[in-house]
């Protein structure tokens, strides 16, 4: 593998004085899927938001894409990422197919047969219907396939499994699977499950830092759990 993105010292802050992330580090290996957990606050989608360029109250030692400088809203590095929320309803007048169309102009990418993700994700009969009509599940289907459908290097996933059904839980999890064929995955979970049957690695953060790392043989639920819980206790 080799080095796609470096964060070095990174702190950001809603309110100055109130740090959601304290000198966090980080580094991402082009493919591969790596989750973060933590508990509530703990800065899981700061980070995300942060990345996305949604959020530029930050500062970093360092932030490097490829080994270079970069700017989280640079245009080219805009181009190789993609981020799917938690919550909100980007662009709610826009059917899918709209939406899709527009992402895909905005990427500079040609429009692509999603026909596959559709019928995984149990979404066929949505694809002419308002993003805002959708339920949060369906809205969180038309998201998630106009990611994977796009493929950039890097995919930036809010708790991608809230609201889903059974079936597309699981079609989701063997997305992720498959997508390190192509790119990176970084997530947020509050669900083990979600990290121990799709991750490489995942990273506990507490208080705006990553307090833990498990990767491999590490990977388990309970072990997991635990250290969440001394963080609940502390």
């Amino acid at each position: 593998m080799t080095g796609l993105l470096s964060l070095r010292d990174l702190t950001g802050w809603y309110t100055p004085d109130r740090p959601v992330l304290d000198r966090l580090s980080l580094e991402l290996e082009s493919h591969e899927v790596v989750g973060l957990m933590g508990l509530n606050g703990a800065g899981k989608t700061t980070l995300l938001k942060i990345l996305s360029g949604l959020l530029g109250s930050f500062r970093a030692g360092e932030t490097a894409w490829h080994g270079r400088p970069v700017s989280f809203r640079d245009e080219a590095f805009k181009r190789s990422r993609f981020t799917v929320l938690a919550e909100g309803c980007p662009f709610r007048y826009f059917t899918f197919r709209e939406y899709l169309a527009y992402a895909s102009a905005c990427y500079q990418r040609p429009l692509p047969e999603v026909g596959e993700l559709v019928e995984g994700f149990g979404f066929g009969r949505y694809t002419d219907y308002l993003l805002k009509d959708l339920s949060t599940g369906n809205l969180k289907k038309a998201y998630l396939i106009t990611a994977f459908a796009l493929g950039p290097e890097l995919l930036l996933l809010d708790e991608p499994v809230n609201g889903l059904d059974f079936q597309s839980t699981e079609y989701l999890y063997r997305r992720m699977g498959e997508y390190k064929a192509r790119g990176t995955i970084l997530f947020s979970s509050h669900i083990l499950e979600s990290l121990c049957l799709t991750a490489d690695r995942v990273l506990v953060l507490d208080r705006g830092r990553i307090c833990r790392s498990f990767t491999g043989p590490e990977l388990d639920a309970g072990a997991i759990r635990e250290v969440l819980n001394r963080e609940s206790q502390s």
